[in-house]
């Protein structure tokens, strides 16, 4: 029972990002993805239940706050830069887990755009990268990153966890049943620099707990 859990993080603070982002095109039109925010909100309530200080950065979802986390609010991905890097350096670690777009409209116009007879073509930029943002100065915390793969899933994860600086890596594959955007399930891998742990079809809560579990062992 969650009640019987010991408080093994207690005095441990911890950043978690959840949900996807919105990227404005116009007043009334925006570019976003499928993220529910499910898994960080699993995840900033597994910590919070282990007695963990938890603020939870989170993108648009119709979800409840967890009990007990501090909820930040934010729209795009540029406000959950600015989130993130402001809170991190006060962090034991981060869990980022929400769905950031890489992309956002270079300009967003100030009224809407009319439809017109011809095709249309929006020019994007980069975003900022939040996690090797906090990778470049972690330190001795904890990160924790997401790969949501569809091709050289291994591979890719691997790659990502180098370059940014991750401890482990939480490898998505959307190919699988069960797994990925919007249910209560899901299929992961936790990947750190040793070994790849393939765990099996589960409640995205039970994954929250293997990964709070994983976490512990890097503290």
């Amino acid at each position: 029972l969650f009640s019987e859990k010991k408080k093994s993080l207690e005095g441990k603070r911890f950043l978690v990002t959840a949900g996807a982002t919105i990227e404005p095109i116009d007043p009334v039109r925006y570019i976003s993805n499928h993220s529910s925010g499910k898994m960080g909100y699993a995840i900033a309530e597994a910590l919070v239940q282990r007695g963990a200080e938890v603020t939870l950065v989170s993108g648009r979802t119709a979800l409840d706050k967890p009990e007990g986390v501090e909820r930040v609010d934010v729209l795009s991905a540029e406000e959950m830069y600015e989130a993130c890097v402001e809170r991190f350096q006060q962090m034991d670690g981060a869990v980022m887990c929400a769905a950031v777009a890489d992309y956002t409209p270079a300009v967003v116009a100030d009224e809407k755009l009319k439809k017109s007879d011809s095709d249309m073509s929006i020019a994007l930029k980069r975003t900022k990268d939040i996690a090797a943002a906090l990778g470049a100065q972690k330190g001795s915390r904890v990160l924790v990153g997401f790969a949501m793969e569809t091709q050289n899933e291994r591979e890719n994860a691997q790659s990502k966890l180098q370059r940014k600086n991750f401890d482990f890596i939480v490898l998505n594959s959307l190919r699988k049943e069960g797994a990925g955007f919007r249910g209560d399930t899901n299929i992961v891998s936790l990947i750190d620099s040793r070994e790849k742990v393939d765990l099996p079809l589960m409640s995205k809560s039970d994954v929250a707990e293997h990964i709070v579990d994983k976490i512990e062992s890097f503290l």
